[in-house]
């Protein structure tokens, strides 16, 4: 083929992110040669812009300090908090997750630079078999980006105030109190700001990145790619991509690994399984389901489209575009959410939220959007940074003296929510959310900042003026994509196994869904998966 390079390689990986790089890293260290090909001019995906809170159950970590855990329990965890039914497809990935857990964070604390510390996070569902109130939520230390040398630049920068670890961002909420947050760590803030140290997920994909490099892995940004090539025997044996308008084949001796992330920035592909109105959207641009494509293309089946993670988002700006940064900023004592309809669905502060935000009719579409948060002077009083957001966005803030004024602007029956707002009322008098049981769980006495009783986390909305923010279906990244067995090998239509292939990551087909199981919900299983396909490429393809 004229103006065509081709490169061989023992493994080729698609995308730099969390998933991708865990496999990468698996492969390299085991001695084979490996490429890692990304889209864009900036490495570690989504992962490199997320908080990096990951949950790894049966953990070394946790069992330094005595803390009890095992495979058989996280098992049982990701089966009774699945959604119902889903054992039937998903039970191999459960059980695969649970035995890789702890073995993958070994290996990577051993073979890269990362430190992980426990986040004192319970399991969203404590209550459930197997469930956890600490132990499996952890999080990396700070690291510098000069580690990864001349690809420091290209490290994704993200929305988040990547200054604060994870752990101190659950500890200070800068969020809600940025200018204690601030005092009260100082030096730590100032000496990341001199070294270039970041935490969260930008010292995750440092310190991924980094032992992917010190193995040898080979790093090709803006290298998208295009097309996996296959033999007569439809086996996959390579990728084609595009650098600088350069066609080049990269040839796969073991097999290809797909790390491509979610398709939330495809308006045609994302509205096909997702109706209705959109809140913002938190990961890369760069996110348009190249990888579905691509594996629809030699006969992959897809499913689990109709799944993400729903993640609230504020407006900001990011590379010149309006853009989400994914921060809790709807939990408040004097805040409630309200449907199309001015009626409250759900526990504002339960971890299970995204479903019902995303109820769907017997048709397919949303019965809940457009949502609101609807608060008053005491939630604003409480959320400094929340009007600064709102500035970004003409759309996404209203004010009204009144209730029934304020119904009037944002298009919902003022009637109802002064009823709704009233019933509330008389729950904060009660202190007790006899609707949706807000602060009964765990989970949400610790969202609550560790309220003692119900009632703490609930609060009337009588001080105006009143206010409304757009809500809607926020996500930092849809779930749905190509079907694969517990090795991440990817299923045909047919239900036999495309030979070579292998997916991890968010592209892949969801074993658990929008139904978060923490908040690590994609990190954790993202280099679980990773660690899973490369040993299962080494083992199967010799």
């Amino acid at each position: 083929m004229p103006n065509q390079e081709m490169y061989e390689y023992d493994v080729v990986v698609v995308g730099s992110g969390s998933a991708a790089s865990s496999a990468a890293l698996t492969s390299a260290i085991s001695g084979l040669k490996v490429v890692m090909i990304e889209k864009g001019e900036k490495i570690g995906g989504t992962s490199a812009m997320s908080g990096a809170g990951t949950w790894v159950p049966n953990n070394h970590v946790a069992r330094v300090q005595g803390i009890e855990d095992s495979a058989d329990e996280a098992f049982s965890y990701l089966k009774a908090s699945a959604p119902a039914g889903w054992g039937a497809q998903e039970t191999g990935l459960w059980q695969a997750m649970a035995l890789n857990a702890g073995p993958m964070l070994e290996f990577v604390e051993k073979h890269t630079p990362l430190q992980f510390a426990l986040v004192n996070e319970p399991d969203p569902y404590t209550e459930l078999p197997g469930g956890k109130p600490y132990g499996r939520m952890i999080s990396p230390r700070a690291l510098r980006r000069g580690l990864l040398g001349r690809f420091r630049k290209n490290l994704r920068h993200s929305t988040l105030p990547h200054l604060f670890t994870y752990q101190e961002a659950v500890d200070l909420n800068p969020y809600l109190h940025p200018v204690a947050s601030v005092w009260k760590i100082w030096p730590k803030l100032l000496w990341r700001l001199l070294t270039n140290a970041r935490g969260q997920g930008n010292a995750l994909m440092i310190g991924m990145l980094k032992g992917c490099i010190d193995a040898g892995v080979e790093i090709r940004p803006e290298t998208p790619a295009h097309r996996l090539l296959t033999d007569e025997t439809g086996r996959v044996v390579g990728v084609e991509a595009t650098h600088r308008g350069q066609t080049l084949t990269f040839l796969a001796r073991r097999g290809v690994v797909m790390g491509t992330g979610g398709f939330e920035w495809n308006d045609e592909m994302r509205t096909k399984t997702f109706p209705g109105r959109m809140g913002r959207v938190s990961s890369p641009r760069t996110n348009t389901g190249d990888g579905q494509r691509m594996v629809a293309a030699i006969g992959g089946r897809l499913e689990r489209m109709d799944q993400a993670n729903i993640s609230p988002g504020l407006p900001t700006w990011y590379e010149g575009k309006l853009h989400g940064v994914p921060l809790s900023w709807q939990i408040h004592p004097s805040a409630i959410m309200v449907n199309r309809h001015g009626r409250r669905f759900t526990s504002e502060y339960g971890f299970g939220y995204a479903l019902d935000l995303d109820r769907r009719d017997e048709a397919g579409q949303p019965v809940n959007l457009p949502v609101w948060v609807i608060g008053d002077r005491r939630y604003m009083k409480g959320s400094p940074l929340l009007p600064l957001y709102a500035r970004r966005d003409p759309d996404f803030r209203f004010s009204a003296p009144t209730l029934r004024e304020l119904a009037g602007k944002i298009g919902i029956d003022p009637t109802a929510l002064e009823s709704e707002v009233a019933r509330w009322n008389g729950f904060a008098a009660k202190g007790l959310d006899e609707d949706f049981h807000r602060g009964e769980t765990e989970w949400e006495k610790h969202k609550g900042g560790h309220a003692a009783k119900p009632g703490d986390v609930i609060q009337p909305i009588d001080q105006p003026p009143f206010e409304a923010f757009r809500y809607d279906r926020p996500m930092l990244g849809t779930k749905g994509g190509a079907r694969t067995n517990e090795k991440c090998q990817v299923v045909r239509e047919d239900g036999s196994l495309v030979a070579g292939l292998y997916f991890v990551g968010i592209g892949m087909a969801s074993p658990i869904g929008s139904k978060p199981i923490s908040a690590g919900t994609t990190i954790g299983p993202n280099l679980i998966f990773g660690y899973i396909a490369a040993n299962a490429l080494m083992q199967q393809n010799r």
